[in-house]
């Protein structure tokens, strides 16, 4: 069998991949430009990749017969597609839950305690230079008290409101159907209600864009906008120049609509706006989740090999094809 990894760099360079080395030859590639990647996977019968898209276009003629994902979104690859073609594609889920949650808090705790604003006063030998024992400039609040409203209540959603609630907070929940013991509330009063909103929703046609301009025009102005599921959820225009005319009060983002995001993206001219915390889509990424999502990868391809699907997003087009 031949395996090819498209995107290894999204992997880390300190991932060992030798465990694919069980299933057959495996070549692995740094990166793969898109009009490279027909014929890089041509002779291919498993891909692994992370944020190559695949679909008709670059698929058609290879013999691949199953795509691994190594994520758990799955939106850069056309499913139906390719069960009507008889490849399975199979993804990993639950692998980067604490990693995902760590950032978000991370993220939360750094833009309520201005924290960037007050190692550098210390960094800068401002401190040092001062007569005061103490600063307390910018004045900041505890997050006991406050609502944090969690958009997707999955896996990660979850825990997110299992820390919110440790740090005292209040939470609101948007999903798609109720759940007893959680205040479940509508996108409307998430916007008008949250002090703190955290993104964790899939990327799909319900969820594009989701939080539009005027979504945004309902959130409070000291708000800060969370946002470590996709990009394209939101509307990236509309958050910076929301953030730009003081009508929300801080931005943590860890993924983009475009990745990287080009210089004509709007975020650009927030790279160093102090009530701004980007990250180049790390949340996912610590070692311990790295290691978890590939000991995946090697099970979703062990079950296909013994004629089992295991982990697979589109396993209904798939087996009406076969």
């Amino acid at each position: 069998m031949k395996l090819v990894v498209l995107d290894a760099a999204t992997l880390g360079d300190d991932l060992d991949l030798t465990p694919l080395q069980r299933f057959g030859e495996v070549t692995v590639r740094p990166n793969t430009a898109p009009e490279e990647v027909g014929e890089a996977i041509r002779d291919a019968d498993v891909v692994i990749l992370n944020k190559i898209r695949l679909n008709s276009s670059n698929l058609a003629g290879s013999r691949v017969r199953l795509i691994c994902v190594a994520a758990t979104g799955y939106d850069n690859i056309d499913t139906g597609w390719c069960g009507q073609q008889g490849i399975a594609v199979c993804n990993v889920v639950g692998y980067s839950t604490d990693s995902v949650v760590q950032l978000t808090l991370a993220m939360a705790l750094s833009l309520a305690t201005y924290l960037p604003e007050y190692t550098q006063y210390v960094r800068d030998g401002s401190y040092s230079a001062g007569n005061t024992a103490n600063r307390l400039s910018p004045a900041y609040h505890e997050l006991a008290g406050k609502t944090w409203g969690i958009a997707g209540y999955g896996n990660i959603g979850r825990k997110v409101g299992m820390a919110a609630l440790a740090l005292g907070c209040r939470i609101l929940v948007y999903k798609r159907t109720s759940e007893p013991g959680i205040s479940c509330v509508n996108l409307e009063t998430l916007c008008r209600q949250s002090d703190i909103l955290s993104v964790h929703l899939p990327l799909n046609d319900s969820t594009r864009n989701l939080f539009s301009a005027d979504k945004i025009a309902l959130m409070k102005p000291d708000v800060l906008f969370i946002n470590v599921a996709r990009g394209a959820v939101a509307d990236e225009h509309a958050l910076a120049a929301a953030l730009q005319a003081g009508k929300i009060g801080g931005l943590g983002i860890d993924v983009y609509s475009q990745e990287p995001f080009p210089v004509s993206h709007p975020f650009f001219s927030l790279r160093e706006h102090p009530r701004v915390c980007m990250t180049p889509h790390m949340a996912w990424g610590s070692v311990e989740a790295r290691i978890r999502c590939l000991q995946e990868i090697v099970l979703n391809i062990e079950a296909f090999q013994q004629g089992k699907l295991r982990s697979c997003v589109n396993q209904e087009s798939f087996s009406l094809c076969l």
